[in-house]
Formats: structure tokens, sequence, C-alpha cells
């Protein structure tokens, strides 16, 4: 059975963020499975991706809970909505100072300001140490900048499918992402009652092209025409199996994603780059993980990241994910991901 469960929203006050203004009432939710020890050895934290939240069961359950590679039988694991989310932390769907939900007027937020506010959260719980950060793809991100500001404090860092930096072509697909929900007539420049859902479905048609792998969409869908119906020879606008896979998965997403949510933290991945903060390592031990087929953190670049770690000083380590499940794979098969960095816990 997994460990017991503990939601807090720990209220932290003003927060102030990088771009020089000053966040007000910050709320951070936070979860934790199982029960830290007392030196904080135990202690898992993994800041989660994109959509994810701070239940962390939830959505790694290969990763976290019985018989995986972090049993809360052994381990506690700790998970925070972040700064900017939509399930519990303050971000645009909550409530300003003024009465209004915060909505178009949330401020730019950075990977950094998700990290300063996560540590202080943890500690206002008293956990001052972290035995492993674990993150993939933004998580990734955070797990990095976690060992980069606060090395002192964390023993492992694992940055999955994450580089240390946005590449250009990763920020321009982020903004195309955005521009599909801004250009939703029911986006209303952020105002909306209900999700511009026709926006959120074309932002995640538009990103999941880099979520998986090319072998993966091929050996599922090739040319096949839409296993729902119809007739992509004779009829232009009926799909073909990819395009009906795309849309049911742009379904899904916008009934849990807040739009401005996700412009907001797309934005913080675009401005994440750590290239010439790697010098005067902390004790922290890196481990990069790359994924074969991965379209939007190339393994490669990974691997590259890694070795210029590793050069600052850093006891850094690369390890390979093989997987048709592309940049996905440590949602998807996690428990090889386990099996893959189990030497690194």
């Amino acid at each position: 059975m997994l460990a017991s469960v503990v939601d807090h929203d720990v209220r932290l006050g003003n927060v102030p963020l990088s771009g020089g203004t000053t966040l007000p009432d910050v709320v951070a939710r936070v979860t934790i499975y199982g029960r830290p020890d007392n030196d904080g050895a135990n202690v898992v934290f993994a800041p989660h991706a994109l959509t994810g939240s701070s239940r962390i069961a939830e959505w790694w359950g290969g990763i976290v809970g019985p018989g995986a590679i972090f049993d809360t039988a052994r381990w506690c694991v700790v998970g925070i909505n972040t700064l900017g989310g939509c399930y519990g932390s303050t971000g645009p769907p909550s409530v300003a100072p003024d009465g209004r939900v915060w909505g178009p007027r949330f401020p730019i937020v950075t990977v950094e300001d998700m990290v300063d506010v996560q540590r202080r959260a943890l500690l206002e719980l008293g956990i001052e140490r972290l035995g492993v950060v674990i993150g993939g793809s933004l998580g990734g991100f955070q797990a990095l900048s976690w060992a980069r500001r606060y090395g002192a404090s964390v023993d492992r860092a694992i940055v999955v499918a994450a580089h240390d930096h946005l590449r250009a072509q990763a920020i321009a697909q982020n903004g195309l992402a955005r521009e599909a929900i801004r250009l939703d007539p029911n986006f209303l420049d952020g105002w909306y009652d209900e999700q511009p859902a026709a926006g959120l479905k074309l932002a995640r048609a538009i990103a999941t092209l880099t979520y998986k792998s090319e072998d993966l969409f091929e050996r599922r869908f090739a040319n096949r025409p839409d296993r729902a119906g119809g007739d992509p020879k004779t009829v232009l606008d009926d799909r073909f199996d990819v395009d009906g896979y795309l849309a049911y998965q742009g379904v899904r997403f916008a009934e849990r994603m807040d739009a401005n949510t996700y412009r907001i933290l797309t934005r913080a991945m675009d401005l994440f780059d750590l290239r010439g903060a790697e010098g005067g390592p902390e004790r922290t031990r890196l481990t990069f993980v790359g994924v074969t087929g991965d379209q939007l953190f190339f393994a490669d670049h990974i691997r590259a990241v890694c070795d210029r770690w590793a050069d600052a000083g850093w006891d850094a380590a690369f390890r390979l994910m093989k997987s048709d499940h592309g940049h996905d794979a440590f949602l998807a098969e996690p428990r090889q991901l386990g099996e893959l960095i189990a030497d690194r816990v």
C-alpha cells in the first residue's frame, strides 16, 4: 500500500520574483507521502513537468509507490504544485488581492522563482535536506536548478529528458502553442470564464508532435484512416488515424489544463538557461537521462550538457534510456527509468 498522504497549503506571504516584481499572498500546495527521517536523507522531491501536480503518485506511479524505485515504505516523497500552476499553488486561476482572479495579469515567473518558492515551502514544513530531487522535462529544469541554487542541501539530482537550457526550436514550438491559445475567440485576452478549448487542443497537438518519437507514430498510425471512421481519400476534412489521436489528446488536455497557466509555464521554460552557471560545483551528484527518439530534448544534446557540467567539476553521469516513446518515455515507461538510475540513487 502507498504510505499515508498529506496535503498542505503552505502560505508564504510576499515572494520577490526574478523580474523585479513581488507576488503577494503566495500559497504552495505540497503533498507528502510517508514520513521524513530526522536528517532528511530519505526525502525525495519530485518537481513536476508542464501539466503535473503535487500528487506525484497519480502521474508517476512507476517511480513512486510499492515496489518502485522510490517505495514510500522507505522513502518520503514530496511534490509541490509549481508556482504559476493550476492545481493548488498560486497561479493565474488564483484570486488576487483585489478579489479577481489573476488571469492574464499574472507575472512572468522563472524556473528559479519556482525553486525558490519550493525551498521556502519545504523549510516551513521543517524539511531542510533532500536526499534526491528528480524530475522530467520542466521538472528536470527544476531539479538542475535545485542543484545549482541549493546544492548544499541536495544529495542527488536526477535530470530526465531535459537540458540546462531550452533550445530555439523548442522555444518556437512553445510560441506556436501559446499563439494557438491566444487566437481562440474564447480566450478573450485571458479573461475567459470557460477554457478556450479549441486553442488548448491545438496547443496540445503541437506539443504532442515532439513528445512521441517518429518511429512510434509510424508503427501506431502510419497513413491509416481514423479508426473512428471517415475516408480521407474522398473527404478533405476526414481524418487519418494520427489526426484522431491528436484530437483525442487535445480533448483530454482541455478538460484539465488552464490556458493562462499553460502560457505562463511554457514561458518559464523558454527563459531557462543555466549555461555559464556550471562552475563552483556543490556536493550534489548529478545524473542526466536522455531518451532515444526524444524530439524535444535530443539525447545527444543532453549528453553534451552532462559533459559540460562534468568538465566544470560536478560529479555528473549520463544514462541513455532506449524507448520508442521519445520524450514521454519517463512517464510511459517509469519502471525502465527506475532500473536505469538505480545505481545513482
